[in-house]
């Protein structure tokens, strides 16, 4: 994990909790330093209250934008803006946008395009192509909230998906085989390292999402693979695929003796 980013927070204060906060600074101090948290939003608006109590206390600059017309988030555009302005600065390696809105999605590609990490954090309902366009999306929904005491708490609260769950997401399956079949050496088995690399050059994936803290544990749960620990390595690789259940009979049957007849000779 690269402790050394320098990143720039851009909140979307009209589109994101501002319970969330500590968590997501918290999940930012993982991969380096926001040195510049800028929260946009209109704040004559009662709307914008909580945030405003948390302003001073984690040095977010707020940054006021009026809706000019009804129904517009205005601070869209201004936050566009200022992400453009700080990108051409040279002096960072990473964006963290916080919304909900697939409005984005320009702006998350466009960064990307010039090598920045984009971390995205917004709600459940967040729309399938900002989601995807972010090199790590984590759902708030997911974290813990603000005011517990303890910051690095873990991020994930929800119940972790049962395996049956998993196995019942699709995408993820695909995901994790190809994956798993990219990095796969002797006798199958795949060095969980170039497996989460892989993935991370797929799709903003995080284990967090689906409950589980880490990605070996969220492999182990899913219960479509074998997994091996060599000290503090782990390998993982694919379960055979169980025969069908005649064949199996058939075989069974052909490998037993056949039985002789006792009857006397006449």
């Amino acid at each position: 994990m690269d402790a050394t980013l320098r990143m720039a927070l851009l909140i979307d204060a009209d589109n994101a909790p501002a319970a969330k906060i500590d968590v997501i600074l918290a999940e930012l101090a993982r991969h380096g330093v926001a040195n510049v948290r800028r929260a946009y939003g209109n704040w004559k608006s009662a709307h914008l209250q909580k945030w405003e109590q948390m302003l001073h206390p984690h040095a977010i600059q707020p940054v006021q934008q009026f809706a000019y017309s009804t129904g517009k988030n205005a601070s869209d555009m201004a936050i566009v803006v200022d992400a453009m302005d700080l990108l051409h600065s040279g002096r960072f390696d990473a964006f963290a946008i916080v919304s909900s809105d697939a409005d984005f999605t320009p702006l998350v590609m466009r960064l990307r395009s010039q090598n920045m990490r984009v971390f995205g954090f917004g709600a459940k309902q967040t729309p399938p192509p900002f989601v995807n366009a972010c090199s790590t999306f984590l759902y708030l929904d997911e974290l813990g909230d603000s005011g517990n005491g303890n910051a690095l708490a873990p991020a994930s609260k929800a119940k972790p998906k049962t395996s049956a769950e998993l196995r019942q997401d699709t995408a993820l399956v695909n995901l994790l085989r190809g994956a798993v079949d990219s990095a796969d050496g002797d006798e199958g088995w795949a060095h969980l390292g170039p497996v989460g690399h892989y993935i991370a050059n797929r799709a903003s994936f995080d284990p967090r999402n689906y409950g589980y803290p880490n990605l070996s544990s969220l492999i182990e749960a899913i219960g479509l693979f074998e997994v091996r620990r060599d000290n503090k390595l782990v390998y993982v690789r694919n379960k055979p695929k169980p025969q069908p259940a005649q064949k199996t009979a058939r075989k069974r049957a052909s490998a037993e003796p056949t039985p002789t007849s006792s009857k006397p000779a006449q």
